[in-house]
């Protein structure tokens, strides 16, 4: 499995550069974290969208609760964020990045994101660009 970004949902839903890799992703089964999600939803709220309606929309597409599966944000995640700050900071790494991240780290998985500063900072996890230029 693959967990996901913000970032690249977000790129795979507005069609942007990348979206692509994203779906051949989603074809194999991947898997958020809540605290990405909550970035996509409110990303959704900028444009006026209901977060709510949003949510089952993603449902009803067949993304939420089928190719994606929503994990949960645990303790460990956020001990794991907490430990990834000083490390990420002069990456200009988000709270949303480094629970992506810690998501990855605890299941063994890679993160599939739309950033392109991660790979010096993924701190062992193994990190993939949906945009050719940011490889």
């Amino acid at each position: 499995m693959t967990v996901l970004d913000a970032s690249a949902l977000l790129a795979y839903l507005h069609g942007e550069a990348g979206a692509e890799v994203v779906t051949d992703t989603l074809g194999d089964g991947a898997i958020i974290s809540t605290v990405n999600l909550a970035e996509v939803l409110s990303r959704a709220t900028d444009s006026g969208a209901d977060p709510a309606q949003r949510a089952q929309e993603l449902t009803e597409r067949g993304l939420l609760g089928a190719a994606l599966t929503v994990e949960p944000f645990t303790e460990t995640d956020a001990i794991e964020v907490a430990r990834l700050r000083p490390l990420t900071r002069s990456a200009g790494l988000s709270l949303g990045d480094r629970a992506c991240l810690a998501l990855a780290k605890r299941l063994d998985d890679r993160a599939l994101t739309a950033d392109g500063s991660w790979d010096a900072v993924a701190h062992g996890v193994q990190v993939q660009q949906i945009r050719a230029g940011d490889r």
